[in-house]
């Protein structure tokens, strides 16, 4: 009986040790993280953003700064829904890897085998697409892009829009980012599924997931807690640049919120979408005809932080601005949002998913 007692004790002990040095790192960490977003998001009274660190997923940080809305004079809240731009790759990476593990195509395929007519379809691959080694010409360089940017486009319609185009260079060659190769992987999709990418992505990935707070991007619809999106002028803050999400499409057309992205991080930690497999394709590294390794997966560059690797991407759309940072040897997710495309917060995030990881366990 006392054996026992002492052991419940020393457990106790334990517990309660670890439990006060989390509360310690946290409050430590704390003070340094506010100072490090208030020299870009210092301004209460200017668009803001919301920040997040978790770890295991438990949430070690998660605040907000600024307003959500400056015509309302509404405060920006850590639930509030953000456009975050092209993290919307993620998504199409992992519903073309959803529709593979299903054995409904290979990353191998030509796109010609999809797209029929398309110029150069038979040596461009889903992989090409997926890692930004294509070639193919980014549409949101081109010119004519302006022409467009308001009008509602079918997706074969963005395909017809570059297709066209001169090739930057021979697939494979090289890695340069590009918009374009994810728009027809977000048609693969569409022709594959039989569905919209809109409706793919809610049944197969937000509503599995839990993401209630995540949609495809309008401005017709009400969205409960919508973060408002700015430009800065001479002048001071105006209403961000309208323009019809089908143009960004799959490559950046979804909102989301902080803890609806931590939902995505543990769906996929956890292989509720995707087997073991699948996802190991995601987070690899690949490499060029050269034989020389890119630092690209698909849907997310594939960097390190103070030395350990991690997974990262950002996203910019007129008026947003986002940041999200995974580091598996911590189990760590950092993420920033801002709705002005004044504030970019990709820098922050880094520097906090520095500072969180000098201090974790």
């Amino acid at each position: 009986m006392i054996i026992k007692k002492l052991i419940t004790a020393l457990i106790l002990l334990v517990f309660f040790s670890s439990q006060m040095g989390a509360q310690a790192l946290e409050k430590k960490v704390e003070k340094k993280i506010d100072s490090l977003i208030q020299t870009e998001f210092g301004n209460k009274n200017e668009p803001g953003g919301v920040f997040m660190i978790t770890q295991h997923g438990k949430s070690l940080y998660r605040k907000a700064f600024g307003k959500a809305n400056l015509e309302l004079n509404v405060n920006m809240s850590p639930d509030q829904v953000f456009q975050i731009g092209s993290m919307t790759k993620q998504f199409t990476a992992v519903a073309i890897l959803m529709l593979e593990q299903q054995g409904k195509l290979s990353v191998d395929d030509p796109v010609s085998k999809y797209l029929k007519d398309y110029p150069g379809g038979d040596q461009i691959s889903i992989h090409h697409l997926l890692t930004h080694t294509s070639g193919i010409k980014d549409f949101t360089k081109m010119k004519s892009l302006s022409g467009i940017a308001q009008k509602e486009m079918k997706p074969s319609e963005m395909v017809d829009f570059f297709k066209n185009e001169p090739v930057d260079f021979t697939p494979g060659e090289k890695f340069e980012y590009n918009n374009s190769g994810y728009v027809i992987l977000g048609y693969i999709i569409e022709l594959i599924s039989g569905d919209t990418y809109e409706n793919f992505i809610k049944k197969n990935i937000f509503d599995k997931t839990g993401m209630s707070n995540s949609y495809y991007a309008s401005d017709r619809k009400l969205i409960p807690k919508r973060a408002y999106g700015y430009h800065k002028k001479e002048s001071g803050f105006v209403n961000k640049t309208i323009i019809s999400f089908s143009v960004p499409f799959s490559s950046g057309s979804l909102m989301s919120t902080v803890d609806d992205m931590l939902k995505w991080q543990q769906a996929l930690n956890q292989n509720i979408l995707l087997n073991s497999k699948e996802t190991q394709k995601a987070f690899q590294k690949y490499k060029l005809n050269s034989g020389e390794e890119f630092t690209y997966g698909y849907g997310w560059h594939l960097k390190d932080t103070n030395g350990i690797p991690d997974r990262e991407h950002g996203g910019s759309i007129f008026g947003f601005k986002s940041m999200g940072i995974y580091i598996p040897g911590k189990d760590m997710y950092v993420i920033g949002f801002s709705n002005c495309d004044c504030h970019s917060p990709t820098e922050i995030t880094r520097n906090m998913a520095k500072i969180a990881s000098d201090h974790s366990k």
